[in-house]
């Protein structure tokens, strides 16, 4: 039995010398199994149902083993979290930061390949703030933003502001955008329908109702004819504000 103190003593899945594991050896382990196998699935388990609902024993029953088999490959859940998420960012397309190419182009790139993958599996934001995020594929984005956030010319104090104010701005929008279209899936409407819906029912809300008045006319102002048209137009101008902000402090420094 692991005792509290154990489990808090956890740090990575990568500092402890186990992300490469084939299995443990000795014989034994079951048949037609392996860990990136094993990975997959458990993608596919928290795209279609949650991380809320996610076990070893609902991952066995996929992969059709016993739980203990899966045990062969991974030590705990939380181990194969974490190479879940790092899998998942070697989905995203890195531009090469030594080519010449506008840096506002990359970093706008970036930024998108960001937002698709929080939007895409919804349970990476909670798992990115849980795990030390020091898996090889993130490592080589953050290695990437860093580069091409280096290119802006931007003093040195001032990187690390330039990399939060834009990828965190990601990190929330795409969060919640990905959280919208699991609500969405969840009442079984399509997200323009849910969206209407919500908006009705929050306008019938007494103290609610003058701020959604306020706000029609910005929302008619917005533009797009789809709720994913909206939301894509906001984050466009957005990230616009961003690239145009730290033009201006470099213009400033």
């Amino acid at each position: 039995m692991v005792k509290p103190a154990q489990r808090g003593a956890r740090t990575s899945v990568w500092v402890q010398g186990k992300a490469r594991r084939g299995g443990r050896g000795g014989g034994g382990q079951p048949s037609g199994l392996d860990r990136e196998r094993i990975i997959a699935v458990t993608v596919r388990l928290l795209d279609a149902e949650g991380l809320a609902r996610f076990s070893m024993r609902r991952l066995a029953a996929e992969l059709n083993v016993t739980a203990m088999s899966v045990y062969w490959y991974v030590d705990t859940k939380d181990d194969l979290l974490e190479l879940a998420l790092d899998a998942v960012m070697g989905d995203i397309r890195l531009p090469d930061p030594d080519a010449d190419e506008n840096w506002r182009d990359q970093l706008r790139m970036l930024a998108r390949e960001y937002r698709g993958v929080l939007v895409r599996h919804p349970w990476v934001s909670p798992l990115a703030g849980t795990y030390l995020n020091i898996g090889p594929n993130y490592l080589a984005y953050s290695r990437t933003v860093q580069r091409v956030i280096r290119r802006t010319g931007l003093p040195e104090h001032a990187l690390t502001g330039a990399i939060s104010a834009v990828f965190q701005f990601v990190y929330g929008y795409g969060t919640l955008e990905g959280l919208l279209q699991v609500r969405a899936a969840n009442s079984g409407t399509a997200l323009d329908e849910y969206f209407q819906h919500a908006m009705s029912a929050v306008a019938e809300v007494p103290q609610a109702a003058d701020v959604i008045q306020e706000s029609q006319e910005i929302m008619a102002a917005r533009g797009g004819d789809t709720v994913g048209e909206m939301l894509e137009r906001d984050f466009t101008f957005a990230l616009d504000l961003l690239v145009a902000g730290i033009e201006a402090m470099v213009a400033r420094s």
